[in-house]
């Protein structure tokens, strides 16, 4: 918006008014609403996707079925770039039901014909994520359970945003998959990124390795317990053991193009004061 942009935004539930963004509230399976979301639009960012399900139709349809119909909309209004973003559990598509539904819907991406760009986001935290809010919970409490041995890449939510909108202007690179991080180089492994949690709440926690095993089990308690609604998935499992999850040097951004400027520690601790003035730590 500060950048003179005219936004619109697809919503499944009304949603409060904001300066510069219009809202068009629907879904990925209306057809009205996809098409007045990109009537003149000079560039489709598509954010919108599945990353829990209880079975495999429920990945394919917000993740395949969901990216065909952006990119089916994006073509009929003659819109030329779009930028997908996938995850980086797309490198693995035996390994998970939502890996593999990224992996299609990225092939897609690439048989589109339009002036496409991937961006695979690896753990993505910042102020408003609940995804990452239990280990910042758990930090608090002073012991941080983690998967099994292995090392990750992050991004703040902010660098993230600044990287999407560089890649919707006509000039940014095209056809091209990239996997943006925060600038550290071979990631974090899980302890380190324990101990980065410890410092941006002030309290000391140790990090305590979970057997895939125990993980295992607490998912199938966890569908038992709330069926549909489980946050803890075999298939989250399975994502979850993998001990790489580091970005790919060979697919970094172009340094002229985006860099991130928020520094791991400094964003982490922002988070938390975040969480703490929203009463959610």
């Amino acid at each position: 918006m500060e950048r003179g942009y005219r936004v619109c935004a697809l919503a499944r539930r009304p949603q409060e008014p904001r300066d510069g963004v219009e809202w068009i509230t629907g879904s990925l399976e209306d057809r009205g609403a996809l098409e007045k979301l990109v009537t003149e639009s000079d560039a489709v960012i598509h954010v919108a996707g599945v990353i829990n399900a209880p079975d495999p139709a429920g990945f394919e349809a917000g993740n395949v079925k969901g990216t065909l119909a952006m990119l089916a909309a994006a073509t009929a209004a003659g819109t030329r770039r779009f930028v997908h973003v996938s995850s980086l559990a797309a490198r693995e598509p035996k390994l998970s039901q939502y890996g593999a539904s990224k992996a299609r819907s990225e092939e897609l991406v690439k048989g589109s014909g339009l002036d496409w760009i991937i961006v695979r986001p690896p753990a993505v935290y910042g102020p408003g994520d609940k995804e990452t809010l239990e280990l910042f919970k758990m930090a608090r409490g002073g012991q941080i359970y983690m998967p099994p041995k292995g090392s990750l890449s992050l991004i703040h939510v902010d660098d993230l945003a600044r990287l999407l909108l560089a890649a919707a202007e006509r000039e940014a690179p095209e056809k091209i998959v990239i996997e943006p991080d925060d600038g550290r180089r071979g990631g974090w492994s899980h302890v380190e990124f324990g101990d980065a949690l410890a410092e941006a709440v002030g309290v000391p926690a140790r990090t305590i390795s979970t057997p895939r095993l125990l993980l295992s089990v607490a998912s199938r308690i966890d569908r038992l317990v709330r069926r549909d609604r489980a946050k803890l998935t075999p298939d989250r499992v399975a994502y979850f053991c993998h001990p790489d999850w580091v970005v790919s040097p060979d697919r970094a951004p172009p340094t002229d193009f985006w860099r991130p400027e928020i520094a791991t520690g400094t964003g982490l601790r922002q988070t938390a004061e975040w969480y703490r003035s929203k009463g959610w730590l």
